[in-house]
């Protein structure tokens, strides 16, 4: 039997090809055509299989970037291979190149690190940036976030779309698993990049997906769909919120004023996380602030008392909260 070319194997298959063009162009609500569709493409599977299938469903429409986090030496190569492969495809591809801060969680400053560089890079160029987040993504973060005891926002599935700078972002691979994706990529004849990481105990996705793969109890789609179902009660919840803020809060001079009567208590705890960023970005505070201490403040603010967070001092009066930046210490 005669080998396929390696343009026979990067044909894929058709049904699977509209599969993704209908789950791209439900989040785009336009086709990709002078306005581009960006790829955040890593060398791994998933974004692999998201650049053949992008490619064959929106032909010249599409272009492709990497970054390099300056984490591993093998990661100029990992791109280079990317590259290669777009070149194969005639896809424009980039190498964003950047360095993640040495303090603080490595895998949140190489995720910030990212979005940073593709809103960037995109910018004057893609209308959306798609990345290849797909199903068994959802049910590993469902689970990670459930150890930890998060609430509806932090269970719920990540957003299939949000801006991201200028373009929006979108995730068009969120109803995929996995193994689909891995199947498209073998079936292509690629061999993708491994991420070490990805097998590392100690990151807690590794763990996770270490702990998925033997537990048959545990099925990676009925988890993801959990965290579909919340995402729809975390956007009825911020719906709320933005009414409740709409008719209860106001600003009186200097003092925020905000009326929580008869609210359950997650719209009370969201407003009050709202009023306290509105309190500091109204007097040229930033937005980066810990919200350890917000669950302690909200019970005495509802035992008609005070505290204080993130420089914002907080009383109730009358029933109504009242927010103002809090004075400065002294120094003694």
């Amino acid at each position: 039997m005669q080998a396929r070319s390696a343009s026979d194997r990067l044909t894929l298959d058709r049904q699977r090809v509209e599969r993704f063009r209908a789950d791209a162009l439900a989040l785009t609500g336009a086709e990709p055509g002078a306005q581009r569709l960006a790829l955040a493409v890593s060398g791994g599977p998933d974004s692999l299989a998201l650049l053949l299938l992008a490619h064959a469903a929106f032909p010249g429409a599409v272009t492709a970037a990497t970054v390099d986090h300056g984490l591993r030496p093998e990661a100029a190569e990992e791109a280079a291979l990317v590259r290669r492969l777009c070149n194969q495809l005639d896809v424009h591809h980039d190498t964003l190149a950047g360095t993640v801060p040495a303090e603080g969680n490595l895998q949140q400053g190489a995720r910030a690190l990212r979005y940073a560089l593709l809103a960037d890079w995109a910018r004057g160029r893609a209308a959306w940036i798609a990345t290849a987040h797909q199903q068994d993504d959802v049910a590993e973060t469902f689970l990670m976030r459930a150890r930890r005891g998060a609430g509806v926002g932090g269970l719920a599935a990540m957003a299939a779309s949000r801006p991201l700078g200028e373009a929006l972002l979108v995730r068009p691979l969120l109803g995929w698993s996995r193994a689909e994706l891995v199947e498209i990529v073998e079936g292509a004849g690629i061999a993708p990049v491994r991420d070490p990481s990805n097998q590392d105990p100690r990151f807690d996705r590794a763990r996770i997906r270490a702990l998925l793969a033997d537990a048959e109890d545990l099925p990676v789609d009925r988890l993801a769909l959990a965290a579909r179902n919340l995402r729809d009660a975390e956007d009825a919840l911020a719906w709320a919120e933005e009414k409740a803020w709409a008719e209860r809060a106001a600003r009186r001079g200097d003092v925020l004023a905000v009326d929580p009567a008869g609210l359950p208590r997650e719209l009370r705890r969201r407003l009050l996380e709202r009023a306290v960023a509105a309190t500091r970005a109204a007097h040229g505070l930033g937005p980066d602030w810990r919200e350890t201490g917000l669950d302690p403040l909200l019970a005495r603010l509802d035992a008609g008392g005070s505290g204080t967070i993130a420089e914002v001092i907080a009383r109730t009066k009358a029933g109504i909260w009242r927010f103002e930046l809090a004075p400065p210490r002294r120094s003694h």
